[in-house]
C-alpha cells in the first residue's frame, strides 16, 4: 500500500522465466499492473510483450516508465532493463513487499526449485538450488499431468481427494514416470498416487531446507504455488504453515523486481534533492 514516504513514479519489473514471462507495474507504492504470458524463443521479445501487456493492464504507456529491472533466465537479454538482478533476489524482495514478516521462502518454478532464507528487510541471508534436475519443477509436474491425461491445474486438486498416499520410491522424472504408469498397471487410484509424486517433491524441498533451515513466516512462491496439493503436502512434510496469497505466487519474482526498480527511482531522486540543496 502506497504510504506518505512512498517513492514517486512508475516502475516496472520484468521476470523472463524458462516456462512463462511476467511482468507487474507498481505506480507510486501500489501495484497496478501485471501479465502472464508463454515464454518463447526470443527472451527479450518475451520480456518486451509482457512489458507491454502489463503497462497495458495499467492504462499506461512504455514512454511512463521511470526504471526497468528484469530477473529470470531471460535477464541477460533484456537490453530494455536498467539493471539485471538475480531472481533468488527478486523472489525475496517480491515476498517481503507482499509479507514483511516473511523469512522463508519455497519458490517452485519451471525449471528449478529453492529453498530461501530472509531477513526483515527482504535481504536474502541464505539459500540452496537445484537446478541439475527436473524432479520437483513445474516441468516434471506437466510430465505428470502428461502421464494421467488431465489438466495441469488439475494435477494438485485431485491430489487433494487422495485417500492414502502411494509412495514414490524415484525422484528422477523419467523414472517416476515409468514408475507411474506401472503403478496405475497394478490397479493403484490415480489420485493416491498423485498425492504420492506431490509428496516425493515435498520431500525432495525438505532437503533443500535441511541446508538452510525454515524460519515463520513461510511463503511460496512461483507458477506450482498455484497447486494446491503441493502446498498441502509441503505444510505436511515440512510441518509448517504456508501464508495464504494475496497477489498471484507466479508474479512474485517479477513483483521483487519492480520494488528494485522503485529503489533505483529513491536513490535517483535523494540524489536530485541533494544537488538542490547543495546549491
Amino acid at each position: 500500500m502506497a504510504s506518505e514516504n512512498t517513492v514517486k513514479g512508475i516502475y516496472a519489473g520484468v521476470d523472463v522465466g524458462s516456462l512463462a514471462t511476467k511482468s507487474v507495474i507498481i505506480r507510486d507504492g501500489e501495484i497496478t499492473g501485471h501479465a502472464i504470458i508463454p515464454s518463447g524463443h526470443n527472451s527479450e521479445e518475451s520480456g518486451l510483450t509482457a512489458l507491454a501487456q502489463a503497462l497495458n493492464n495499467a492504462g499506461l504507456e512504455r514512454s511512463d516508465v521511470t526504471h526497468i529491472v528484469s530477473t529470470g533466465y531471460g535477464r541477460i537479454t533484456a537490453s530494455y532493463a536498467t539493471k539485471t538482478v538475480t531472481e533468488i533476489t527478486c523472489h525475496a524482495k517480491g515476498a517481503n513487499y507482499l509479507f514483511p514478516n516473511v523469512r522463508t521462502i519455497i519458490d517452485i518454478g519451471g525449471q528449478d526449485c529453492k529453498a530461501i532464507r530472509v531477513d526483515p528487510d527482504g535481504t536474502v541471508a541464505d539459500f540452496a538450488m537445484n537446478d541439475k534436475c527436473a524432479a520437483g519443477t513445474g516441468r516434471f509436474l506437466e510430465v505428470m499431468a502428461g502421464v494421467f491425461k488431465v489438466p495441469l491445474a488439475q494435477l494438485g486438486e485431485l491430489a487433494l481427494e487422495a485417500e492414502a498416499i502411494v509412495p514414490m520410491s524415484s525422484t528422477c522424472t523419467v523414472f517416476v514416470e515409468s514408475e507411474t504408469i506401472s503403478l496405475l498397471a497394478r490397479g493403484e487410484k490415480p489420485k493416491n498416487i498423485q498425492a504420492g509424486i506431490h509428496h516425493s517433491i515435498a520431500l525432495r524441498i525438505a532437503g533443500l531446507f535441511s541446508r538452510v533451515g525454515i524460519r515463520s513466516d513461510v511463503y511460496f512462491s512461483g507458477g506450482v504455488a498455484k497447486n494446491k496439493g503441493m502446498r498441502k503436502a509441503l505444510e505436511e512434510v515440512l510441518k509448517v504453515t504456508i501464508v495464504e496469497p494475496v497477489f498471484d505466487p507466479q508474479l512474485t519474482g517479477a513483483l521483487g523486481a519492480a520494488v528494485l526498480a522503485e529503489g533505483i527511482g529513491a536513490k535517483a531522486q535523494k540524489r536530485a534533492l541533494e544537488a538542490v540543496s547543495a546549491q
